[in-house]
């Protein structure tokens, strides 16, 4: 154990002394300009297989490419597909966390969990909650400390359970959100690298999150129960620090607004329906060839997940008082955007690395000769996934956003991966599984040492070794379990979501 912690103690030195993501990529695009000019001097090239055209390395200091960057880079940035994706998602999700309503729903999740079905509901509450994003670690893992506490067992065993299924399991969840938004729109540009056409689709993970869903709750309780919890000891401090119950008012207010939110969810869905499901729907594409007929309701699920939080975030707010007028209502949209700033940012410096890709034809060239490569190694496609889940497992323990190292690998992996029959919905689910994984292990991690200071409060000589050691175990299992998932699914072709499955052909190319 000392051996272990040691080891990760040294990752959190090296780790702190990498600078900010955006940094990162900044130095990233500076190396991108040599290697493009060191490889079109060499007269690096590839032929495309599917069109035959042979495609040479170009230069990012030619007139061409200094034009394009200075001339279109206001279009860079908004041409940069996941910047739409996510601001039109949390427009929504921001106003449904402001009002209280993603508070309030996570209370009612847990409050009333019988004492032995704690566990399984506090990481089953905690995957799902993940959809809240900062409210999740804010009020969720506090709130299973107490709950356990209140039950006679180890608080801190409360907070592991609820930080593992917030964290360790951040892309499983049963349904699509504004991470399906953000990493697939991330995949986009770079399946186009290869084709020119492809378009991203938010569900294109669903069936897959929601069997990492299934699949960690088990798994977390079994950890928690059986190891973390004995390794904690019985609980015997102070039980002052519990958190405190609502009001009774406070409580009838909380009932009154989630049973609006779910009157105002019910109108959402049946909106949708409306829009999907009758002859002549304008989100169903009759004349379409059939899985392609859902394209528009696919297309769709942005706006409707930006209803679904916008409508019932609203509807919680009025029905439990903490929304008195459209006014209020406007004032948390724009609340909501002012905490995108460091992600706009983030968009702005990653577009434009990925656009100088596209135009050096770097990627495509990689992709090509390094599809030619493994598929000459003849190692198994279930294999190269699972690979690419260690890889994004072990690269996270030092970069913390999911988005910066999507857009840093992605315009590499995908077109690769395509050249080998692999969709790029299936290279984002691999990826998605090993960026989850080691979150809950790095102090890199931003809510690290906020899950931290919860676990001080009941055990003051509770460090980072300490929180390192005790997340250890769901980590090794939510990846040990991730990565057969990933060698099942493909292994057995399974659908990832609507419209969306392992294999892939490149249209037009020859078997």
């Amino acid at each position: 154990m000392a051996t272990g912690i040691g080891f990760l103690n040294t990752i959190e030195r090296v780790g702190n002394r990498l600078p900010d993501p955006i940094v990162i990529f900044v130095w990233m695009i500076a190396a991108l300009f040599v290697a493009s000019a060191a490889t079109a001097a060499l007269g690096v090239s590839a032929v495309n297989p599917v069109s035959g055209e042979t495609l040479a390395a170009i230069s990012l200091f030619s007139a061409e490419n200094l034009r394009r960057l200075f001339v279109d880079m206001p279009r860079t940035l908004t041409g940069f597909a996941p910047l739409g994706y996510v601001l039109v998602v949390m427009l929504g999700a921001g106003v449904a966390e402001r009002t209280g309503l993603f508070s309030a729903a996570m209370r009612a999740g847990v409050s009333r969990a019988p004492k032995g079905l704690l566990t399984p509901i506090v990481v089953f509450v905690a995957i799902v909650a993940n959809h809240a994003a900062d409210a999740a670690y804010v009020v969720l893992v506090p709130l299973a400390g107490a709950a356990y506490l209140a039950a006679g067992r180890h608080p801190v065993a409360g907070i592991a359970a609820a930080f593992a299924g917030v964290s360790g399991g951040f892309s499983a969840n049963l349904f699509p959100g504004h991470l399906d938004a953000l990493l697939l729109g991330i995949t986009e540009p770079a399946a186009r690298l290869l084709q020119a056409d492809w378009t991203a689709n938010i569900a294109g993970n669903w069936w897959f999150i929601a069997a990492m869903a299934v699949l960690f709750t088990p798994i977390g309780w079994f950890v928690t129960d059986r190891i973390v919890e004995p390794r904690l000891g019985a609980w015997g401090g102070a039980h002052a620090v519990a958190e405190e119950s609502p009001t009774e008012e406070a409580a009838r207010a909380e009932r009154r607004g989630l049973f609006a939110a779910g009157l105002a969810a019910l109108a959402v869905v049946g909106l949708w329906i409306l829009l999907t499901a009758p002859p002549g729907a304008p989100l169903y594409n009759a004349e379409a060839p059939g899985p392609e007929r859902l394209t528009p309701f696919y297309q769709s699920l942005v706006a409707g997940f930006f209803l679904l939080f916008l409508a019932t975030g609203v509807a919680y707010g009025v029905a439990a008082g903490t929304v008195k007028s459209s006014k209020e209502v406007v004032k948390l949209t724009g609340d909501s955007m002012a905490e995108m700033g460091p992600y706009i940012v983030l968009a702005f410096v990653a577009a434009h690395f990925v656009a100088m890709f596209n135009w050096s034809n770097l990627g495509a060239i990689i992709a090509i000769n390094g599809a030619e490569g493994l598929r000459a190694s003849g190692l198994p496609t279930p294999l190269l996934l699972a690979s690419m889940v260690v890889l994004a497992a072990f690269i996270n323990l030092l970069i913390g956003s999911a988005s910066a190292k999507w857009a840093a690998l992605a315009p590499i992996l995908v077109p690769m991966l395509m050249l080998l029959g692999v969709s790029p919905e299936m290279s984002t689910a691999a990826y998605r599984v090993g960026d989850s994984a080691t979150n809950i292990i790095t102090p890199l991690m931003v809510y690290f040492p906020l899950v931290l200071a919860f676990a001080q409060r009941y055990e003051k000589g509770f460090g980072v070794g300490s929180l390192m050691a005790t997340m250890l175990p769901y980590s090794i299992a939510f990846l040990t379990a991730g990565v057969l998932l990933v060698l099942g699914w493909s292994a057995l072709d399974l659908p990832l979501g609507p419209g969306a499955g392992v294999a892939y052909a490149l249209p037009g190319a020859t078997p």
